[in-house]
């Protein structure tokens, strides 16, 4: 079994800074009993996880660190748990590359304010404490820095751990960037070392007041009993808890960050009671966060993350109407909790799926309006990346060009849905004409309607009293 999740790294590159995760339509699936295949598939995986050790900028290694408050001004802190649709960022990201072109990524995100997350190591990221009590924040302060000018709202995901407290060695030049080791969890021993970094880490970027504690229960994963590991990761989480709430009593947690991972309804070994003609989740994962649930010490969100297609890559009973899951899971956990519900990744497209970018646009508005169904106050868009070349699924152009950080299609479709279904929206009933159903997807709110056509021919559809052609794939807004 695997305790990891694979990681790709886009464009090719190798540095020294820690791996990013692929995306452009693959995502990664955990391995379970029984030997299902991995969480995020990509054609060029293998020649990926050899290059995955190394990542964004320089040699690892930078110039002692007190680990005081980090350089550049601090806005007003966003105490809300539910901040809406957002972003987070990977390897390669808007903030390195052509001047001209991080400028005018810089433009693009600031119109709209989406909240972005970021990762205290890997993903663009390097080692924030390579030895015991000497810090190395560089990379973190540059991506906060960046999130900061856009006037958006920081969000850091507290992942993953320095080598020495996984049993590595210490040193700024010894950082194994493995995925082996990145994903490794912290040894019991230095849980309590893992929640000091969280603190310093909080403390040093006063005006991010909301943290996520690691990331998919990476290197929790029990070989030997076919489980997760959640004792020992609430252990953790409540160490994170207690430290990040002690260096601000208005910082906001949250967990568990599980993988709702899937089987198809034929498979019975894990199989739950949480479940649809899109399959079943995993009964383990529900154990998980049970537990979770019941001995954390508070959390001021709930944190999940999960794929429409099963493990094995099925999108039942087709790629559309596997959405269903999001709902039914955002649904389930709202109601054990009680919390506000995030989603930190949502993937929606299986292995080599071949689409067009339309077609992928057209299944991304459909799971996010199923997410907005089951209650979901606050997500991520997994930032796919390229250094160059077509970037299928991602949100700006690579800035590694000289006319990069332009809007693409995917953003527009993020901002747009992000400014009219923020938070606590009332949906209403709006449904398309009998004969457009189920055809044609509605979102309503009282004044915007989102209408997506989930044919790959061009359809007549009359919604909300209006008729109108669509194209195939076609995503709409009306306004009412």
């Amino acid at each position: 079994m695997e305790r990891h999740r694979e990681i790709t790294v886009r464009g090719g590159s190798a540095s020294a800074r820690g791996p990013g995760h692929g995306s452009g339509g693959a995502f990664a699936r955990r391995r379970g009993a029984g030997g299902a295949v991995p969480r995020r598939w990509v054609s060029v995986v293998v020649a990926a996880l050899l290059v995955a050790a190394f990542a964004l900028t320089g040699c690892d290694g930078g110039a002692p660190d007190t680990g005081g408050p980090g350089p550049g001004p601090t806005g007003a802190s966003n105490t809300d748990p539910a901040l809406g649709w957002g972003f987070t960022h990977t390897q390669h990201s808007a903030d390195t590359g052509d001047g001209d072109a991080v400028a005018r990524a810089r433009e693009l995100l600031s119109g709209r304010g989406l909240p972005q997350d970021q990762a205290i190591m890997g993903w663009g990221v390097g080692n924030p404490e390579p030895s015991p009590g000497t810090y190395d924040f560089a990379d973190l302060d540059r991506r906060i820095a960046y999130i900061r000018s856009t006037g958006a709202t920081p969000v850091i995901t507290l992942c993953c751990a320095p080598d020495w407290m996984k049993g590595g060695r210490a040193g700024a030049s010894r950082t194994d960037w493995s995925v082996e080791s990145l994903e490794a969890a912290p040894l019991p021993a230095h849980y309590k070392d893992f929640a000091a970094l969280a603190a310093r880490v909080a403390e040093r970027y006063p005006d991010v007041r909301h943290f996520i504690v690691w990331n998919e229960f990476k290197g929790f994963f029990d070989d030997a009993r076919g489980q997760w590991n959640y004792q020992g990761y609430t252990r953790l989480y409540n160490a994170v808890y207690d430290a990040v709430k002690k260096a601000d009593a208005d910082n906001l947690v949250g967990g568990p960050y599980l993988v709702m991972d899937s089987y198809g309804p034929g498979e019975r070994s894990y199989a739950s009671s949480l479940k649809g003609p899109w399959g079943s989740v995993d009964q383990r994962v529900l154990d998980a966060f049970t537990y979770w649930n019941e001995h954390k010490k508070g959390a001021d969100f709930v944190v999940v993350d999960g794929a429409s297609p099963t493990r094995t890559g099925q999108t039942l009973p087709d790629a559309f109407s596997a959405t269903d899951k999001l709902t039914a899971v955002s649904a389930w956990v709202r109601e054990r909790s009680g919390l506000p519900l995030w989603w930190a990744e949502y993937y929606v497209e299986p292995p080599a799926s071949g689409w067009s970018e339309q077609r992928r646009l057209a299944t991304q508005a459909v799971a996010m309006a199923a997410l907005a169904r089951g209650g979901t106050d606050t997500a991520f868009y997994w930032s796919p990346e390229r250094q160059s070349g077509p970037c299928p699924g991602c949100l700006w152009s690579p800035t590694q060009r000289a006319d990069g950080g332009g809007q693409l299609p995917m953003y527009a479709l993020l901002a747009k849905f992000a400014a009219a279904f923020p938070p606590g929206t009332r949906f209403t009933g709006v449904d398309p004409a009998p004969g457009d159903a189920p055809d044609v997807r509605v979102l309503a709110s009282a004044k915007d309607v989102l209408v997506v056509n989930t044919l790959d021919r061009a359809v007549d559809a009359n919604v909300d009293g209006t008729s109108f052609p669509m194209g195939a794939y076609e995503v709409r807004w009306l306004r009412r």
